[in-house]
């Protein structure tokens, strides 16, 4: 039980920095983890078990066909924590090491029998049984949450996957279009944001999270798909700097917790 509370203190840290919407590998809509807020957790650490938290981390190894564990030694210490894919969807880890993901999921002291039993699983035994009656993270959604720079950097390798990325807003061109700042990455540019059914308005200069698909730039296929309302001059203005750039094509954008 001991490494269960430090867990949840970690979780508690980590979520007063960190609060993202969840983020579903399938095409349906995002909804936040609502259950949780930051100032709950940081208040009520103890009562963690049980409840919906999101997080952004980077992958450690593969626990099975179904399973992996995260680490990240500022929040969770060095022992890494179990992340059970309950998400009825198959998710594949980032090939390179530098990729972090976001997962949410409900934070449970992990029993294989119970689990197994609570989200009709059947996990391989012989995988889980150094997290027997540890810490873990069973998730409901999973996504690659990249930089900006780096999906700018190298679109191919994220194109048409869903992404969970956080980002700076820079140039707002109107309601539903805006850019996210990249200063980090040496030979990256800004990426470009289509946000169709904007629920709330955004600012300059703020943080922001945003779930959703990068694909290419076709402006053909964006009129067809979506009512814009660009004029004649904004179109060709974005056809002409982004047209052979990727599009980050968004279904939630939330103010986020933490900087970039």
């Amino acid at each position: 039980m001991n490494k269960f509370r430090k867990f949840q203190g970690a979780i508690a840290l980590a979520l007063m920095l960190l609060v993202l919407p969840a983020c579903s590998n399938d095409d349906s809509n995002v909804t936040g983890a609502g259950n949780v807020t930051t100032k709950e957790v940081a208040n009520n650490a103890a009562a963690l078990d049980g409840k919906t938290v999101t997080v952004r981390s980077e992958p450690k190894s593969k626990v099975g066909p179904t399973s992996f564990t995260v680490s990240d030694e500022k929040f969770f210490g060095s022992e890494p924590i179990l992340v059970v894919n309950a998400s009825g969807q198959p998710f594949v880890l980032p090939e390179d090491d530098d990729t972090e993901i976001q997962v949410t999921g409900i934070v449970r002291n992990f029993v294989i029998a119970d689990v197994e039993k609570e989200y009709s699983l059947d996990l391989d035994e012989q995988y889980y049984v150094e997290f027997e009656n540890k810490p873990a993270i069973i998730a409901q959604s999973m996504a690659l949450s990249p930089d900006p720079g780096d999906i700018t950097k190298n679109p191919d390798k994220y194109y048409n996957k869903r992404l969970a990325v956080v980002g700076e807003v820079e140039d707002i061109q109107d309601a539903n279009t805006f850019t996210l700042d990249e200063e980090k990455l040496f030979g990256a540019t800004d990426l470009l944001v289509l946000n169709p059914k904007p629920k709330t308005a955004i600012k300059d200069d703020e943080v922001v999270a945003i779930t959703g698909v990068l694909r290419p730039f076709v402006l053909a296929e964006f009129e067809r798909e979506y009512d814009l309302g660009w004029d004649l001059q904004l179109k060709q203005k974005i056809e002409a700097e982004y047209k052979t750039k990727p599009v980050f094509v968004a279904d939630s954008v939330y103010p986020s917790a933490i900087s970039d």
